[in-house]
């Protein structure tokens, strides 16, 4: 037998190849839409793929069933409560599938759709214990099938009904194998099907039925309400792709790149109404991008994301490196992105030759926010991260608005002040600033490193949104606290060395602000310590995680520059007079 796992990590989808070594004959199990993999493997093994199975009507990608019979001429297969548009072969519940010595049993299991599936499969024909189960969206790797969706339920289908039948489906069909039994889940951690998901991406029923937290013993009243809490937003490209399963649509060309573009064509296009994308790294579009052009970097969840910020029915023309085209024009059809008309030929070029379409982005160290949060009290903070990340937490005073929703709650908002946006490391961040960049606004940032590099700094962090409003951190102005230094207690300069070497007070201490938490057992605890920095932000956030941590920590008002202009001593570590930078 061959069972060989096809895993597209950006989309966190599994997808299956089955087949009979005695026979060839094999079937492909919830297809992407690039099928150019299964065609090779089954090339290289002799095998014909005369199957395609669906284990339900997807919304988180666009399924390659279209393109793979195209290719092959195999039969496409849903669950008999599945309605499409193009020709199927059904499956019933029960139904057996033979390939030879290879058999497919077919379960029924309705939840997180109505048409869910799940395929048993068999080395051989009289096996007591199957080899695996592939379960679809039914059952992951720690989590089940969100019944919320609603991908393919039609009128009357609530979230607590297919969640009853998911309860059913799970109890009465899949929790009946053996505890051997292999689980092969459609999707991993990461996907916005469940809330839950593991980074494993098979595991066996024996171990989900321990671990699983869905598959503990409750009533169907309690697993309604555990399966149906707490769920991702729904990204708004779910309900096209859903659709668009659903019916014939051109097939996908893997093969050849957008046409390529000269820089007068790009902006008609563009004032034609196309969304400039450009693929390239954050960190590279930052330096140097089109004005207007959305940064959506390949190396992350690219077509997730550009699911969440874009619309299908625009123009896309890409405005990156062009031997990223075709990888990009490939990984937005995977979501049914399929209007990409062109791409920029030669992006350095064109800003040479038209400096007045060049714009770079501004990108906050954590140090700079903190220094900002000090400074800007109009500062507006946004986290684009899901509902399940920020339940561990969230830079004081930040406004929560997942990238999924960011364009629905973009219309209308105009912000008062300067706006920073940060993610968990720095991708969705810049996806996000550079939305609102092409949207007219001025002044965006986002945060590198995002919350793990604030949160791995030991800097605040909160679990209310009203909560971390500045103002509330202890401080004590310059002169008091060079009272309080001469008296002894110990004042920590969190600046960093640059800062230092050009200027700091008499009697004081350096530890960079990222250094504080890695070194706060060295820190006394007997007396009091000041914390400075250049103007009170980066010392305000340090004052607030040594409060929590139990320290009688103050903040020093207005920082250096403060401390400078109340004629306080500013000396290099010469002894020499200093100056504050």
């Amino acid at each position: 037998m061959i069972l060989t796992q096809h895993y597209l990590a950006c989309l966190s989808h599994a997808s299956y190849l089955v087949g009979d070594e005695t026979t060839g004959r094999a079937v492909v199990v919830d297809p992407r839409r690039d099928v150019g993999v299964y065609l090779e493997e089954a090339a290289a093994r002799g095998l014909t793929i005369e199957r395609i199975v669906e284990t339900h009507v997807h919304a988180d990608f666009l399924s390659g069933h279209l393109e793979l019979a195209a290719r092959t001429g195999a039969v496409i297969s849903y669950g008999d409560a599945a309605t499409v548009d193009f020709a199927i072969e059904p499956l019933r519940d029960g139904q057996r599938l033979s390939l030879g010595e290879v058999t497919l049993e077919v379960l029924a299991t309705p939840g997180h759709t109505p048409e869910s599936i799940c395929v048993v499969v068999y080395e051989h024909p009289g096996d007591e214990v199957p080899y695996g189960v592939l379960t679809g969206d039914t059952l992951f790797v720690g989590d089940v099938g969100r019944p919320d969706l609603l991908a393919s339920a039609g009128a009357g289908f609530s979230a607590e009904t297919l969640a009853r039948q998911l309860y059913r489906s799970l109890q009465d069909k899949v929790l009946r194998l053996p505890d051997a039994t292999r689980v092969f889940p459609a999707h991993g951690a990461g996907s916005a099907c469940g809330k839950q998901l593991s980074s494993a991406t098979s595991s066996t029923l024996g171990e989900q039925r321990r671990t699983n937290y869905a598959l503990q013993s409750m009533s169907v009243e309690e697993f309604v309400a555990a399966v149906t809490e707490g769920q991702p937003v729904r990204p708004q490209y779910f309900a096209f792709d859903a659709r668009r399963n659903r019916e014939l649509h051109p097939l996908l060309d893997e093969d050849t790149a957008p046409p390529l573009l000269d820089v007068d064509e790009v902006l008609a296009r563009h004032a034609a109404g196309a969304v400039l994308v450009d693929p390239r790294e954050p960190a590279e579009f930052a330096a140097g991008h089109v004005r207007g052009a959305v940064n959506i970097g390949l190396q992350g969840r690219f077509a997730e994301w550009a699911g969440d910020v874009l619309t299908p029915d625009r123009d896309v023309v890409l405005v990156g490196d062009p031997d990223l085209g075709l990888q990009a024009k490939v990984r937005l059809g995977r979501v049914g992105f399929d209007r990409v008309v062109g791409q920029l030929a030669d992006l350095a070029g064109s800003l040479a030759a038209r400096p007045d379409l060049a714009e770079a982005s501004s990108r906050l160290t954590i140090e700079q926010l903190a220094e900002l949060r000090g400074l800007e009290r109009g500062l507006q903070l946004i986290d684009v991260r899901n509902p399940g990340e920020t339940a561990a937490g969230t830079v004081p005073g930040a406004r929560e608005v997942p990238l999924a929703a960011f364009t629905g709650w973009l219309e209308g908002w105009e912000p008062a002040g300067p706006v920073v946006v940060y993610c968990a490391s720095g991708y969705r961040s810049q996806v996000a600033a550079s939305l609102l960049a092409g949207t007219g606004f001025s002044d965006i940032s986002d945060v590198l490193g995002g919350y793990g590099a604030w949160a791995g700094a030991g800097l605040p962090i909160s679990h209310d949104a009203t909560a971390g409003e500045l103002g509330a951190t202890p401080e004590v102005p310059p002169s008091a606290a060079k009272a309080q230094l001469d008296a002894g207690a110990l004042l920590l300069d969190v600046r960093e060395a640059v800062e230092w070497d050009a200027g700091h007070a008499p009697g004081a201490s350096a530890l960079p602000m990222r250094q504080v938490h890695e070194h706060r057992s060295e820190l006394p605890r007997d007396r009091r310590i000041l914390l400075i920095c250049r103007s009170g932000g980066r010392s305000a956030a340090v004052t607030d995680s040594l409060c929590g941590w139990g320290f009688d920590a103050v903040n020093v008002a207005g920082g250096m520059r403060a401390w400078a202009a109340a004629g306080l001593g500013v000396i290099t570590d010469s002894g020499a007079p200093g100056s504050v930078i």
